[in-house]
C-alpha cells in the first residue's frame, strides 16, 4: 500500500472511531512503529486529525461543541464496555445510585439494571429508558426534568433544583474531557450545573472516561481531577498519562478492552 493510500485510511478509520493508537495501526497496515508515527505527523500538519499520546483523535472540537448521543454512542464501544464493566462492580444492592448523561453511563446502565434494589436517580433520557424497558419491580429509577441537551440531558434550573435535597452513596460522571488544568469538563454550561449539582449529591463520586477524553477541555469545568474518588479508565492511556492521573485523583483504575491483544 502506498503511504497516501494509507494515510487516507487512518483519516477514515479516525472519522469512524474518533480515534485510533499507533500500535493498532502497526498491526492493520503491516509498518514500523515509526512510518505510523511519520503518517500520523504529515496528517496532523494537514490538519485531518489530531496527535495525541500513543495515536491521533479527530480534530479537536471547539469548547463549545457538543456531539449527539447518536454520534457518540458508537465511539470506543469496547473501551466503554470494559469501564463500564469494572465501575458495574463497585455497586452495591440495595443502594442509591446517581448515572450523569453520556455514552459510557449509558453502557454502565445496562450493566446494573442485573443488581437488585437499586434506586436509580439520573438526568439522562437513554439511561433511564434502559431501566424503563427491564421494568425490574424491585428497582427505582427517578428521572430529573429540565432542558434537553444534544447528548440527551435534561439540564437547567429545574434538573438543579430536583437534585437539591436528594443524597446517593455514588455517582457515576461520564465527562466530554479531562485534563489537569481544567479538571473535567463539558461543552454545555448548564450541563456543567446540573452534573456539579450532581456531584455536591453524592457521597463518593466515579468518573468513567475512555482514553479519548484526555486533552480535551470542554468550556465548563465540572469538577477537579482531585475531587474524583476513582476514575476508571481504559489502557489506551500512555503510562506516562497514567502516572500523570493517578498523582491526582482518589484511585486510578486502568482496564483493558476485549479488542486490545497488547502483551
Amino acid at each position: 500500500m502506498l503511504a497516501r493510500q494509507r494515510q487516507l485510511a487512518v483519516v477514515d478509520l479516525v472519522a469512524k472511531q474518533g480515534a485510533v493508537r499507533v500500535a493498532d495501526l502497526v498491526e492493520i497496515f503491516g509498518v514500523s512503529d515509526m512510518t505510523v508515527r511519520r503518517d500520523l505527523e504529515v496528517l496532523a500538519e494537514r490538519g485531518l486529525i489530531a496527535k495525541v499520546h500513543g495515536g491521533a483523535t479527530s480534530v479537536e472540537m471547539g469548547s463549545t461543541e457538543e456531539p449527539g448521543f447518536a454520534t457518540k454512542s458508537g465511539r470506543q464501544a469496547a473501551e466503554k464496555d470494559a469501564i463500564a464493566c469494572c465501575a458495574a462492580g463497585l455497586v452495591r444492592p440495595g443502594s442509591a445510585v446517581a448515572l450523569s448523561a453520556g455514552t459510557t453511563t449509558w453502557t454502565l446502565a445496562g450493566h446494573l439494571v442485573d443488581v437488585p434494589g437499586l434506586t436509580v436517580v439520573t438526568n439522562s433520557i437513554p439511561v433511564a429508558d434502559v431501566f424503563h424497558r427491564v421494568g425490574r419491580a424491585d428497582q427505582t429509577v427517578v428521572l430529573v426534568g429540565g432542558v434537553r441537551t444534544p447528548s440527551d440531558a435534561l439540564v437547567g434550573p429545574v434538573a438543579v433544583a430536583s437534585l437539591e435535597h436528594l443524597n446517593v452513596d455514588v455517582l457515576f460522571l461520564g465527562v466530554h474531557g479531562m485534563s489537569v488544568r481544567a479538571g473535567f469538563t463539558t461543552p454545555n454550561l448548564l450541563e456543567a450545573e446540573s452534573n456539579r449539582a450532581l456531584v455536591r449529591a453524592a457521597r463518593k463520586l466515579v468518573v468513567v472516561a475512555d482514553h479519548t477524553k484526555w486533552g480535551v477541555i470542554g468550556i465548563s469545568t465540572i469538577a477537579r481531577l482531585s475531587e474524583a474518588d476513582t476514575l476508571v479508565v481504559d489502557s489506551g492511556l500512555s503510562e506516562g498519562v497514567q502516572g500523570e492521573l493517578a498523582d491526582h485523583v482518589g484511585e486510578l483504575v486502568v482496564v483493558r478492552p476485549s479488542n486490545d491483544t497488547a502483551e
